[in-house]
């Protein structure tokens, strides 16, 4: 799963155009500039979408720290860590308390992550509201693609956060011996990768994305 993400994080720098996540990135900065060049039509509507986005973090969130709670109670718990006919490999205490800090470490992660994406949406959400025309010559550091980035960030934090509770699907079959571990992570690896690369677009996205760093 580690070496997996290394090499999505790779691939998304070097061909942002063959993954899922680094061409909605670049629709999401059309988007903005789209969005801004005419707010008194475009406002509600941005407003909206907006807030979509922050619900759905807002959700991940709160069941990130309601599982949090759960493991810390497991953990806890002297009876949890008692030896099972289902358990195969290390069934000591000291396995059972690493497997359950393990778990309850993803979902913190995603908590937190899910926290700074509500944070940058809800910047973004007023930022896209300020319309190109009455920007001043003093102003120009507020521009699309600086609104853009901030919205890009909360979508990337929200992408965190999600793969923090795909990360807890192995660690939880960790409980259960290590083989139920490497086959969930073999499943989610193969699984992510039909949902991460796509090679529907090409030079068309290519180039609207080196006009934009140009017109930075």
């Amino acid at each position: 799963m580690v070496s997996y993400h290394v090499w999505l994080l790779y691939r998304i720098i070097t061909q942002p155009t063959k993954t899922v996540i680094g061409v909605n990135a670049i629709n999401r900065r059309i988007w903005v500039k789209t969005m801004m060049e005419d707010t008194s039509k475009n406002g509600v509507l941005a407003v909206q979408t907006l807030r979509n986005n922050i619900m759905a973090s807002t959700l991940l969130a709160s069941t990130a720290i309601m599982l949090s709670s759960l493991i810390a109670v497991l953990m806890t718990n002297k009876n949890s860590n008692q030896s099972s006919d289902f358990i195969f490999g290390d069934s000591s205490p000291l396995g059972f308390s690493i497997k359950f800090f393990s778990i309850l470490l993803c979902f913190l992660l995603a908590f937190l992550f899910n926290v700074q994406s509500i944070r940058y949406y809800s910047h973004a959400s007023i930022l896209i509201n300020v319309p190109l025309t009455k920007m001043s010559a003093n102003s120009t550091h507020l521009t699309p693609n600086y609104v853009g980035r901030a919205l890009n960030k909360g979508s990337y934090f929200w992408s965190l956060g999600l793969r923090a509770f795909y990360f807890s699907f192995p660690l939880f079959l960790w409980i259960f011996g290590p083989i139920p571990l490497f086959c969930c992570s073999l499943f989610l690896v193969f699984m992510l990768y039909f949902l991460d690369i796509t090679f529907e677009f090409g030079l068309g996205v290519s180039n609207v994305e080196d006009e934009e760093e140009e017109a930075v």
